[in-house]
């Protein structure tokens, strides 16, 4: 089972798209990276294997260039607009099965879409960090890719707040440390000499 899926608009940023599939693949592995032109063989069930893919997958690479947004259909109406378009479809499954879901920017100028810009099922991804393939800078924007997904798969990195020099929440307590010795004197009936006891106690003798 592939653990990336990529998901993108045909019509949108292709030779980028092509970039970070190949880039992704040969990091990862080709069979680690799901793209639908790729990966469904011809003659299957391409809705199950894509709503299966999409809810399966461990991380979603949103790919998204300067026309995910605001593609249209013949009759003028926006692809995202429509319930069986599906990009939107993809996104929403693997929202709801609680997938990790990445937005990655194509080009230097591309924005992270607003969420009032998006459909309500799907209004989560404008809300999520995201990652940036710039085109003045390719070769090194590949390769920063590369490495955020590898990490994300391997669950690289401390998790916020963790680590040797994070701060203790403010109603944390502090961490007891070793008791202090102390020395107590026990008084010994009938004679004897003091010694190191735990607390102050009289012993009889026998």
């Amino acid at each position: 089972m592939p653990r990336v899926f990529l998901s993108f608009r045909k019509a949108d940023s292709r030779w980028m798209r092509d970039r970070v599939h190949r880039e992704l693949s040969d990091r990862l592995g080709a069979d680690e990276i799901f793209k639908s032109g790729r990966s469904i063989p011809p003659g299957a069930d391409f809705a199950e294997i894509l709503r299966r893919q999409a809810a399966e997958c461990e991380l979603m690479c949103v790919l998204i260039g300067p026309g995910w947004l605001d593609a249209r259909g013949e009759d003028g109406v926006r692809l995202l607009d429509r319930d069986h378009d599906w990009v939107r479809l993809e996104i929403a499954t693997a929202l709801r099965a609680g997938n990790r879901v990445v937005p990655v920017l194509l080009g230097d100028a591309t924005m992270l879409p607003d969420a009032s810009a998006l459909p309500a099922e799907i209004a989560e991804l404008g809300r999520l960090q995201f990652l940036r393939v710039p085109e003045t800078h390719l070769p090194a924007g590949l390769a920063d890719l590369c490495d955020a997904v590898a990490a994300l798969l391997s669950g690289a990195g401390p998790a916020a707040g963790s680590g040797p020099g994070a701060a203790q929440p403010p109603d944390a307590a502090p961490a007891a440390g070793p008791a202090p010795s102390v020395t107590m004197t026990a008084h010994v009936t009938g004679g004897g000499s003091s010694y190191m006891a735990a607390r102050d106690q009289t012993i009889r003798p026998a």
